[in-house]
């Protein structure tokens, strides 16, 4: 029971602690006895049949929480029945007008979609009868979160989602798959570019059925085709392969379906901050999308978007680290280079090469992530250590002491006062600037007797400049907790504004840079836990803040009148407003004045009511 319970010690936590601590656990009970998840699983999936019962707080709240979790992780054990229904219970809370819309599109075409599905399933048994293929046949419908999602992400309409449509062929062995697959492309011509042959390649949670997508009638339909325990498998994942007798594991060999959760919890031990440990296993819950080959033949799966850096991390870490350039199928390609299912990938290295902060903008896997930020820190806080020793150093001569014959155990007492482990921890903290060496040395020997001799200025400036607190940007104060020497800015990639999370990272001599917690900088782990510090924001400001949204909707007439009514009537300024048409969809960028976040999430729900309108965003910048 270890795993399934919650936690009810850590009611004093913040929200997204307790969630991070309640995740972890159970990833970690889950390894060891896979039925935990099971169970936690099922549970959810009865809180989401009864979400109708909770106040909206609540309802969006659970609902994020099984999006961005439970169905994914539903979905890496192969249990798209219970996946699906998580998601489209979740899409009906979390994005109600785009659910409704949607689902009464598809609900007014179904009479004839139904009688589409007759129609070919018919052709189709007739065809495989002559062949001498046995099979069964059955049809779906693509879940509406599914096509959702389709849609904002490709940019487009319903009747271009191929895929809506399916009919399943389950057969009684590979050999009758692929034969069957023969009799359907006799049938019809198939979409070039949309056969995915799962069989030979497996998906990570053992997924197998070949796809291909055909045209009759000028309606496209996918047909699915496999064997009843590959066809078992899909159903049930894991559920499907029983391993447990007598309530004890069958086998000590890993499931392949949670090796990758044995890896995600490798990485994430030294990510003691709960938001970017559900950062990272978001990421890491991201299904496998591209399928690649080293030059002798060996597949790495890896997330879509990867890059060769994400290739040779999967090689081996020292591959990873000696990176210095790539050949995809034999052409020299850039770093940042996405790779495409199918593509033979060589990594070039050289002896002596180390990892780069920039990669950390473009790498997609949670373990190049990890490697990279894991190489970086060790380096940063070694330079830190040295830099902060020799500080304090130079700072000493001036309290009339040397620093070295200051006894180790008032040093050790000062240490654990700051709530450190060792005296490197200390050294670090002042080289990164968290601590002024006289800060340090005030506090352990007093102030000094005899004046303070003008500062000589160190060969090597220190990694942060302590200079005077500033209250931050126009009128909205930033205030940093406990230090009053600091400088505080707001950070030019997410611009947070009052009212958003937000977290402060000690930068190279600029002072405290002020991120909001969904900034892709902080999302991608570029910084180290011992350079964060607590920021807040101060009261009384009537400042402005420039905020960029993306909004796609169906093109249509009077769409940008109703966009700017909604901005207006939320009392933000426009400063720019720019509509990319695209076929029958259209893409707006809009620059807006925002007061808070409160402004901002008025104008969020407002536009996505508008009609034709299916995603909208905040838009932060890029890492550098």
């Amino acid at each position: 029971m270890e795993g399934v319970t919650k936690i009810g010690r850590l009611k004093m936590m913040a929200p997204e602690a307790r969630q991070a601590e309640n995740v972890r656990k159970m990833l970690l009970a889950m390894v060891n006895d896979v039925r935990v998840v099971l169970v936690k699983l099922a549970d959810r999936l009865h809180n989401m049949r009864t979400l109708e019962y909770l106040e909206p707080e609540k309802q969006q709240r659970i609902s994020r929480e099984t999006l961005d979790i439970y169905a994914p992780i539903a979905l890496r054990l192969g249990m798209s029945v219970v996946r699906g229904e998580l998601e489209d219970l979740a899409f009906r809370y979390l994005e109600p007008e785009a659910f409704f819309a949607l689902q009464k599109e598809i609900s007014d075409k179904a009479p004839s979609h139904k009688k589409f599905l007759e129609e070919v399933q018919a052709t189709i048994q007739t065809k495989l009868v002559e062949a001498g293929i046995p099979a069964e046949l059955e049809s779906r419908v693509k879940g509406l979160y599914s096509v959702h999602r389709k849609i904002v992400r490709q940019e487009i309409g319903l009747g271009q989602v191929y895929d809506l449509l399916a009919v399943r062929v389950i057969t009684d062995s590979e050999r009758s798959c692929y034969a069957a697959l023969g009799v359907v492309h006799h049938i019809w011509r198939p979409v070039p570019g949309r056969f995915k042959d799962y069989i030979a390649i497996a998906r990570p949670n053992l997924y197998q059925s070949l796809h291909t997508t055909v045209l009759h009638s000028s309606q496209p339909f996918e047909v699915q085709i496999r064997t009843q325990e590959m066809h078992r498998i899909a159903e049930e994942g894991v559920a499907a392969h029983w391993k447990y007798k007598s309530g004890k594991p069958g086998s000590e060999d890993d499931d392949q379906r949670i090796t990758w959760m044995r890896q995600l919890i490798e990485w994430s031990q030294e990510l003691q901050e709960p938001g970017e440990f559900l950062s990272t296993l978001k990421v890491d819950l991201a299904p496998v999308e591209v399928y690649a080959f080293t030059p002798k033949g060996r597949v790495l799966e890896l997330p879509r978007g990867a890059t060769p850096v994400d290739f040779a991390y999967m090689v081996h870490t020292e591959v990873g680290h000696q990176c210095v350039g790539a050949k995809v199928n034999g052409q020299m390609v850039a770093l940042r280079h996405e790779i495409s299912s199918g593509d033979v990938v060589e990594i070039l290295t050289q002896k002596g090469h180390h990892p780069s902060r920039d990669w950390l903008s473009f790498v997609k896997s949670s373990s190049a992530k990890s490697k990279i930020r894991h190489w970086i820190n060790e380096q940063e806080r070694e330079e830190a250590t040295e830099m902060g020793k020799r500080l304090l150093e130079n700072e000493a001569r001036h309290f009339g002491r040397s620093l070295k014959k200051i006894p180790e155990a008032d040093i050790l007492k000062l240490v654990s006062d700051y709530g450190l482990s060792k005296v490197e921890d200390l050294y670090a903290a002042v080289g990164f600037g968290k601590y002024s060496a006289r800060q340090v040395l005030t506090r352990l020997l007093g102030e000094p007797e005899k004046t303070a001799e003008p500062e000589t200025v160190d060969a090597k400036p220190t990694l942060v400049k302590t200079v005077k607190r500033m209250l931050g940007f126009g009128e909205a104060p930033l205030v940093v907790k406990g230090h009053d020497d600091l400088l505080v800015y707001r950070a030019k990639c997410c611009n947070p504004i009052p009212g958003d999370e937000i977290v402060g990272y000690i930068t190279r001599g600029r002072g405290v840079a002020v991120h909001t917690r969904q900034c892709p900088n902080v999302q991608n782990l570029m910084y180290q836990t011992e350079r964060r510090i607590a920021v807040e924001w101060g009261g009384g400001s009537e400042a402005k803040f420039p905020v960029q949204l993306t909004i796609r909707a169906r093109d249509r007439a009077g769409l940008l009148a109703e966009i700017t009514a909604v901005i207006s009537g939320a009392g933000s300024n426009i400063h720019n407003l720019e509509s990319r048409p695209d076929r029958t969809n259209a893409r707006i960028d809009a620059n807006l004045e925002i007061a808070d976040k409160r402004q901002l999430e008025t104008i969020l729900v407002n536009i996505k009511k508008i009609s034709g309108v299916f995603g909208v965003e905040r838009v932060y910048q890029p890492s550098h």
